[in-house]
């Protein structure tokens, strides 16, 4: 089956399985690497990418039923404004150690803060808002304060 995606900007066709997922494809197919496999089941984040504009385990997607839609990976997201502020701040907090889950986070911060979610950068609005993602090395103590160095950086230049 062939589907239609707008992924990263660019809209591509690709021939797909009925079975296969979005996470698969972007990977194998479209060799997007920033999209990691890390659990399968959709418990850890690393898979995460946004899918009209809301973020999803692209493990758990059948990408047969995506036709039309557009898809934003971690590496396109890094290019923007927003994500640039983002993976300064996880840099400048030494949030990063082996980096696998840092595509995942990434994206899923990008989305809390862009709808709201994440307004003051307490630790609750935080928490809550990562809590798809799992890292194993930072403890997230310093993922937490990079999230916050964002919040400070957009309240400085009164951005939304």
């Amino acid at each position: 089956m062939r589907v239609r995606l707008r992924v990263n900007g660019s809209w591509v066709e690709v021939d797909v399985e009925p079975h296969e997922t979005l996470l698969n494809v972007l990977r194998d197919r479209l060799r997007i690497r920033s999209v990691k496999y890390g659990c399968g089941i959709g418990e850890c984040g690393s898979c995460t990418v946004l899918l009209n504009g809301r973020p999803v385990t692209s493990c758990l997607v059948l990408a047969a039923g995506l036709d039309g839609t557009s898809i934003e990976t971690a590496d396109y997201l890094a290019k923007t404004e927003l994500g640039t502020r983002i993976v300064n701040a996880l840099l400048l907090e030494g949030a990063i150690q082996c980096g696998y889950c840092i595509p995942g986070f990434l994206v899923t911060i990008y989305a809390a803060l862009k709808s709201g979610m994440i307004r003051r950068g307490d630790s609750t609005e935080i928490a809550r808002a990562i809590s798809g993602n799992i890292c194993r090395c930072t403890g997230y103590i310093n993922i937490v304060k990079a999230v916050r160095r964002v919040v400070a950086e957009l309240v400085a230049i009164g951005a939304d």
